[in-house]
This record gives C-alpha cells, structure tokens and sequence, in this order.
C-alpha cells in the first residue's frame, strides 16, 4: 500500500510541475528588449481573434491605440487609448493607465478591469494578469486573463491571453501588434 501511496505522489507532483507555467523571468536574456514606454508610445495598430476553448474563431477584431507617457511624482505613467472594432461591427473603447512602479514592474487600470492589472517584464516578454468585466449579451461576467506578450522585432509585438472562470478555462484572445 505505502508503494501505491508513493507512486501516487510522484504522479501528482508529477501533474503539478506540468501545470506550472512560463515565468516572466525566463525570458530575461530575449532580445529586443520590451520597453513599455518605448513601444506603446504613439499610434499602434493591432489585429485580433477571440478562440473558445474548442479553438473556434468566434470573433474577429482591430484595435487603433493612442498612446503616452509622461513623468508623475517620478514614476512613468502610459496612457493607452484602445478603440476596438469587432467582426460583428460592434465597438468598444478601453483607456488604460498604466504606472511602472519599480524597473519592469507595472500597474495597470481600465474601467472594465477589476481592481488592478499586475504586469512584469523581463527580456522580451510581458506577462499581465487581471479581472476584466466582460459584457455577455445582458450581463457582466468577471474572467481573469494571464495576459503575455512578446516583443518579436522592435515594431512587432504578439500577444496571447488565457481567460478563464473559478480556474475553467475560456478561450484564448491572439492579437499582433504593429507600431509603424
């Protein structure tokens, strides 16, 4: 019995390290660099799908942002002014604030985010997790996103976020985006 009790544990440990995923820390050496100021700064195009969790394309969409910094009590602050068009022609408007509160440290606040977004940067990669309020046809659902993005050249960024419910996953929102 205690070697079937043993077994079980390794699996389990097993399981778990499988489920841990990537850290922010783990692309400390990619290059380019992601500075956030650096790149969301101007206007910047990005392009999007919503997958369920079969992987179907259920929604397409665009996004035209407006973005900038500036210095506040001596922390860089980033305004993100996104306007969504979706494929059903509905839109959407999101203004981020974003406040770097040590090197590669951030907070981040919308009106549709619940509480804080908290974001990390290290090497090329940013990895964000947060509430958001998701409008779904009459009612607001609250889905928490681990939100990563990866800076591929210095004018193209890939973003990929999980969304999930009580630890159920969603679907997955891919969008690149593209600073000329």
């Amino acid at each position: 019995m205690k070697i079937i009790y043993r077994l079980l544990a390794i699996f389990l440990i097993g399981l778990l390290a499988a489920c841990a995923g990537p850290k922010v820390s783990d692309y400390a050496s990619q290059k380019p660099v992601l500075d956030l100021s650096e790149y969301f700064n101007g206007t910047l195009a990005a392009y999007g799908i919503f997958t369920d969790r079969s992987g179907e394309v259920v929604k397409r969409f665009t996004v035209s942002m407006k973005c900038r910094w500036e210095v506040i009590d001596g922390k860089k602050v980033g305004t993100l002014d996104e306007s969504f068009e979706y494929s059903d022609g509905t839109k959407q408007k999101r203004i981020w604030k974003l406040t770097e509160v040590s090197p590669g440290k951030y907070i981040g606040k919308a009106d549709d985010v619940v509480g804080e977004a908290i974001g990390e940067s290290a090497g090329n990669a940013l990895n964000w997790t947060y509430t958001l309020a998701l409008p779904v046809d009459k009612d607001i659902y609250n889905v928490q996103f681990n939100d990563w993005m990866y800076l591929v050249t210095p004018k193209v960024m890939i973003n990929k976020a999980q969304m999930s419910k009580f630890g159920i996953y969603l679907g997955e929102v891919t969008l690149s985006f593209y600073k000329p």
